[in-house]
């Protein structure tokens, strides 16, 4: 992990718990992933050596930084979606001042119907960390863009498990996925396509 990039992210982060835990609506909030599990899709999308990277959910940006600095080390990009303009605008400052912002392709639409529109098979890692009680009715098209030997990672596996169930039964309920929850952050859901 880059230094830089490091003191971004941790300066980010600072900043999310200081503004959200002054919001009582949970909309309002930030909602920035944790360093533990940004430690994780950093190392994974290293593991895979993903190159083409999809986030669903940009929020500030803290897990596009950690997927664009793994994404330099394999020779990747992110594509990041978000239907926040002033949320994805933050992220594109901290994307530049970190120095990745030509690894990070930054797109204005909703998770669902962007991935409606990616070719087949040309994922490497999917990461969702958006509204997760949408992700079912996103179906197929979250299993259908990943490569063999690509990974979908979904967020708040452990902190939300009501509302990542169905999405974690139609994972499990396919014999080409290998499904397992890994304990860091508020949990992430991870799915190998075989």
């Amino acid at each position: 992990m880059d230094d830089e990039v490091l003191a971004v992210i941790e300066r980010l982060t600072a900043a999310a718990a200081e503004h959200d835990a002054g919001q009582a609506d949970r909309l309002d909030r930030w909602r920035v992933l944790e360093p533990d599990a940004g430690r994780f899709l950093w190392f994974l999308t290293q593991s895979v050596g993903a190159r083409s990277i999809v986030e669903i959910g940009t929020s500030r940006g803290v897990s596009t930084l950690w997927l664009a600095d793994a994404a330099r080390a394999t020779g990747g990009t992110v594509t990041t979606y978000d239907t926040d303009p002033a949320a994805q605008d933050a992220a594109r400052a901290t994307t530049s001042e970190a120095g990745l912002a030509d690894l990070v392709d930054f797109r204005l639409a909703d998770g669902g119907a962007a991935l409606s529109t990616l070719a087949d098979a040309s994922v490497d890692l999917l990461f969702l960390d958006a509204e997760r009680t949408e992700y079912p009715s996103w179906w197929p098209h979250p299993l259908r863009v990943l490569r063999p030997g690509g990974v979908l990672v979904a967020d708040n596996a452990l902190s939300h498990p009501d509302e990542i169930a169905p999405v974690e039964a139609l994972l499990r309920a396919d014999p080409a996925l290998t499904v397992t929850t890994i304990a860091v952050g508020k949990g992430e859901l991870v799915a190998l396509k075989v």
